[in-house]
């Protein structure tokens, strides 16, 4: 059974910093692009990061969070982080992490985490 569970979620002051991760099992980590997406109150979940499975974890961001956020796996620890930095009031949204097998593509995800709740206060 494939399992994908975020931790790390909560409240944070406008301007902090946040760390997410999510905890594999259940499949190859290491074979499995790694997809991290957000969805806030009222809106469509959008894509946040997807970071490679080339070895070195190349990752690539929604343009306008690539200042901001930092995308990386830990292949070792079948985990996956996602580095959130000058929060924004904007940023309030769950935060869901996805997997699928093979190359990062605009394909998909095949496997869904519960999401985490972040709530950046202004």
């Amino acid at each position: 059974q494939v399992q994908l569970v975020e931790s790390g979620g909560g409240s944070v002051q406008s301007g902090g910093s946040l760390t997410l991760s999510c905890e594999v099992s259940g499949l190859t980590f290491s074979q499995h692009c790694m997809g991290w997406f957000r969805q806030a109150p009222g809106k469509e979940r959008e894509w946040v990061a997807r970071i490679n499975i080339d070895g070195r974890g190349t990752a690539y961001y929604a343009p306008s969070l690539q200042a901001r956020f930092t995308a990386s796996r830990d292949n070792a620890k079948n985990t996956s982080y996602l580095r959130m930095h000058n929060v924004k009031p904007e940023d309030t949204a769950i935060y869901y992490c996805a997997a699928r097998a093979g190359w990062c593509s605009p394909s998909p995800m095949n496997f869904w985490g519960q999401g985490t709740q972040v709530t950046v206060a202004s």
